[in-house]
């Protein structure tokens, strides 16, 4: 059984909807507890770190990821969900989850000198893989487009962790991240067409 994080700062609609379509079976819910015998987690999220923070504080879902991931099950980050699983985010200036070593930066404050790019990065971005591996990306292409809507970027102490990239404003960008049973997605998959879904579906039928 999948499990989805409710905490008030997720896009719950379109990623149970990409899962009703790949007839995955799911469970949502705002209490740790209910998905304590999950087999998988979907952690999405959408808006301030701070925000997000201060709902996994309150509700109980910090030590609940933190003890899901110590059991080595699988767990999929999503846009937020991909950059709060790190140590600490220049938005809000919060310590986050500490799941991985590394901070999540402004865009703007990691581009070269005299480079100007729109904020947020939005839109429709190719991804290309770098030698780390991951089953979620299985029968995906390099320089597939997928769909992005971010301001703050991964930046891991570790960049090994990091599985596929897209470019914008003159740097590479982490869209994808792999460690151990940790594997988080800074596009959209749910908004990503047919190639979203089929990395959702890697992840909910395939990924081990």
């Amino acid at each position: 059984m999948i499990g989805i994080i409710d905490y008030n700062a997720g896009n719950l609609k379109s990623v149970e909807s990409a899962l009703r379509f790949i007839d995955t079976e799911f469970i949502i819910s705002k209490k740790p507890k209910d998905l304590e015998k999950c087999d998988k987690i979907i952690f999405p999220g959408v808006g301030d770190a701070k925000f997000a923070m201060e709902q996994l504080n309150k509700t109980g879902f910090d030590l609940f990821l933190k003890n899901f991931v110590a059991q080595n099950k699988p767990l999929l980050g999503i846009c937020l969900g991909s950059q709060i699983i790190f140590e600490h985010s220049e938005e809000g200036d919060v310590k986050c989850l500490g799941l991985i070593k590394g901070n999540i930066r402004h865009i703007k404050n990691v581009l070269p000198k005299n480079h100007e790019v729109k904020i947020p990065h939005m839109g429709w971005n190719n991804i290309y893989f770098t030698k780390i591996t991951s089953n979620i990306f299985k029968d995906i292409k390099e320089s597939s487009d997928f769909y992005f809507v971010h301001s703050y970027l991964i930046v891991p102490q570790d960049m090994n962790v990091v599985c596929t990239y897209t470019k914008y404003g003159g740097i590479n960008i982490p869209a994808g991240i792999k460690s151990g049973n940790i594997n988080a997605l800074q596009f959209h998959p749910e908004k990503s067409g047919d190639l979203g879904l089929k990395v959702l579906q890697n992840f909910c039928k395939n990924y081990l």
